[in-house]
């Protein structure tokens, strides 16, 4: 890893060998299953450092320039970036699958909504929580938000060119968690827009108003004039 540290040695988060050991073993596991996984920064105290020089980000973030290229599937690749340093485990979005973000309290209303779903399985995928209180619906990639969601601020897609910090990787604020595990789900990505319905149920529900709401139908063309 000197190519990525060189001289900096910040003091990271004081992880035992055995949680640097769990990180790498679930990144390896999320590869055997097919996605994309990439280093992610260093937890040193309260911001997170990723060793190139000069970089200002102190939240979380990827810890190679390239992130999105360099990420990998491969479990002996994976295996060499956790081999002595604790990274947070990222995962690219686009790939394997696209992520659904919410508030809590949306998420909880849409959890509840997806458990007893007739589609069953169709709708039901892994769902991760970050502890600042971010609810994450993994789904089948490619598909754009719906009308309703393209505009609300209260959605957030994630696709190509982004990616999600997964389980177990520490913030300052805790540890992300699964709320619904990929075990849980067989390893399969539900509908997107099945979660979609299932979203625009939710905020509804909570009194939020969609774009469609105000505009309930097609307004005409204006005539030309003659």
């Amino acid at each position: 890893m000197a190519h990525m540290w060189g001289n900096v040695r910040p003091r990271v988060a004081h992880l035992s060998p055995l949680e640097r050991v769990r990180l790498r073993r679930v990144a390896v596991r999320y590869a055997l299953h097919g996605w994309p996984v990439t280093p992610g920064a260093c937890l040193a105290n309260r911001r997170f450092v990723c060793g190139r020089a000069g970089c200002p980000t102190v939240g979380c973030h990827p810890a190679l320039e390239n992130w999105e290229h360099a990420a990998s599937a491969d479990p002996a690749r994976v295996a060499t970036w956790w081999r002595s340093r604790p990274h947070g485990v990222l995962l690219p979005t686009g790939h394997a699958f696209d992520v659904l973000e919410v508030a809590a309290h949306l998420g909880r209303r849409v959890l509840d909504a997806v458990a007893t779903h007739p589609a069953g399985f169709g709708v039901r995928g892994p769902v991760l929580v970050t502890p600042t209180g971010r609810w994450m619906f993994l789904v089948r990639p490619g598909d754009p938000l719906r009308p309703e969601l393209e505009h609300c601020f209260h959605v957030v897609r994630h696709g190509p060119g982004s990616w999600i910090p997964a389980p177990p990787t520490r913030l300052p604020e805790g540890t992300v968690r699964w709320a619904v595990a990929p075990e849980q789900a067989r390893w399969r990505m539900p509908d997107s827009y099945l979660v979609q319905n299932a979203l625009i149920a939710a905020l509804r529900a909570a009194g939020i108003t969609l774009t469609p709401d105000l505009f309930p139908g097609h307004l005409p063309l204006p005539r030309r004039g003659r």
